[in-house]
Parts: C-alpha cells; structure tokens; sequence
C-alpha cells in the first residue's frame, strides 16, 4: 500500500469489503498496511467516483460520506491511510504502519513486528503492493516489499489468526489464477476448512478463515453479493 492511492475506487472498495466481513463480528482486526515510499505517480483520476454519489454511495452510504467529508480531491490534499485509521469507519480495529523493506535482515525485523502487533487480534489483513511473493522477486532483491510472503502467512495463521490478502491480478486469465491462488492458500494453512475469493474489476482479496471465525464469515458472504452487487464479486470456491 503506497498513501498516494489513499481515498481511490479500490480503497473505497477494499474499506466496504473489510466493514461487510466484520459486520456483526466480536472479533478484532489487524489492518497491515505493507506500507511503501510513494512514488510521485498521480492518480488522483480514480477518486472521480466521489463526485458522483448518485452511483456509488449506495453501496456504504456511511464510508462514502466519510471518505467525501475527508476532502481528499483537493490537489494540494495530504492524503494518508491515517485518514481511515482516525476515522472509526473500522471499529475494533488496530493498524500495523511500518514500511515494509527490501533487504533479508530488516524484512526478518518487519514481520517480528508483524506478529507482535498481531497477537492479541483474531483477524489480520493484509495490504501490500502487488499481492503474494512471486519467484522473481524474493525476500532481499529490489521490489521484494511489493510482496507478502508465503511464511508471513503462514505464521500468522499458525498463530490462530484468519488472514485476508489483497492481490493484483497478473496478465493471465482471471479464473485460473483465482482458483490456482486459493489452492495454494489452502496448502499453505495446511487445509484451512473455509477459503474465499473476492473479486473487483481490478483486485481480488483472498480469505482463509479459521474454523472459529468461519460462521460470521460465512454469514456475511450474503451481506457481500447484496450490498456490493455489481462491484464486489464472491467468486464462491468453498
């Protein structure tokens, strides 16, 4: 996650995505920011949809407003993920800010503070770059922060925690990809019991639940195909 693309579609998307899960949820959150340096690119273009409630604030009237409240079309807007952090749109939820580096040493540093921050949390989310580790980008090369990595989730999920990861789609075709990714999660957490993929035209999030945690989630994949109809996608693998 850079700041620079704080308040765009996708965030207003990843934010009602991450409200609908926890509905009427007991349980914490850990939002992982996976935090990176900005890098000058503008895309300020993406945030046109809050000018336009007539079509958008339907899907989260109350995260909408918000997001609108928080002026951040200005040009001149300082815009960061504490904006959402402050605003109490996630109750129940604490933050993991640190920047995520490109070198073995301080990476191994980074998720001890990961695990740190998410020990007492039932939930972790996970927000990077791009998604998870690929081949040509391990943990020391250039842009290897762009990536979550394979033993960060499997330690946070041995750890009792269920996991939900933000993911680009690659140039291949979506379907494939979708379910390759998710069964490879499923290896990964050693057979978690409830796995799920949500789609946007743009990202998908990854979902594996812990058994404890499986029935709110289950519940609220219904809440998800209703409010976010035609913008959030349950691809349905469980």
């Amino acid at each position: 996650m850079k700041n620079q693309y704080f308040g765009d579609v996708n965030d207003y998307l990843k934010y009602g995505l991450l409200r609908a899960l926890m509905a009427g949820s007991a349980e914490s959150l850990l939002v992982a920011w996976a935090l990176t340096p900005d890098d000058g690119r503008k895309d300020g273009g993406r945030r046109s949809y809050l000018e336009r409630p007539e079509i958008w604030a339907r899907y989260d009237p109350p995260l909408f407003e918000s997001l609108v409240g928080m002026d951040i079309l200005r040009p001149e807007a300082q815009l960061s993920v504490s904006l959402i952090e402050e605003s109490g749109l996630l109750p129940r939820t604490s933050y993991y800010r640190e920047e995520v580096p490109d070198t073995r040493e301080e990476r191994d540093a980074w998720k001890a503070g990961l695990l740190s921050a998410a020990k007492d949390v039932d939930i972790v989310f996970l927000d990077p770059d791009n998604g998870i580790e690929v081949p040509s980008k391990p943990v020391g090369r250039k842009d290897s922060s762009k990536y979550v990595t394979w033993d960060e989730i499997r330690e946070l999920w041995n750890a009792g925690k269920s996991i939900l990861i933000f993911q680009h789609f690659p140039r291949e075709k979506r379907i494939p990809f979708i379910q390759r990714m998710a069964q490879e999660l499923s290896v990964c957490m050693t057979g978690a019991g409830f796995v799920e993929a949500f789609r946007t035209s743009h990202v998908l999030y990854l979902l594996a639940s812990q058994v404890s945690h499986a029935r709110n989630f289950k519940k609220n994949v219904g809440l998800i195909k209703d409010r976010w109809k035609g913008r959030i996608e349950v691809v349905g693998l469980s």
